[in-house]
């Protein structure tokens, strides 16, 4: 499972918006054309988006790219997670 701080803010930020906008996994993967198992993963941090499939999962959504990132920088900052946190020595 993907436990980074911002990877978990953005998955539940997606799943948020598949719900919002009325979309069942299997719908969501129907667009995408593919498995229902594909949505389930990336949404219980099993799996990892790279760029170009977060951009496809947007479009699938009908979500614009920039205010999701937006809104989880927006997230991000008011949970007080830094980027690089991970990065910093100890």
């Amino acid at each position: 499972m993907l436990t980074d701080p911002i990877y978990i803010l953005f998955r539940k930020l997606l799943s948020e918006n598949r719900v919002k906008v009325g979309l069942t996994q299997v719908e969501v993967a129907d667009r995408l054309s593919l498995s229902q198992s594909y949505v389930s993963k990336y949404e219980n941090g099993e799996r990892r988006l790279d760029l170009a499939e977060f951009l496809r999962v947007a479009e699938a959504l009908g979500i614009d790219p920039v205010e999701f990132l937006q809104e989880l920088l927006q997230r991000v900052k008011e949970q007080n997670v830094s980027p690089s946190k991970r990065f910093q020595q100890k």
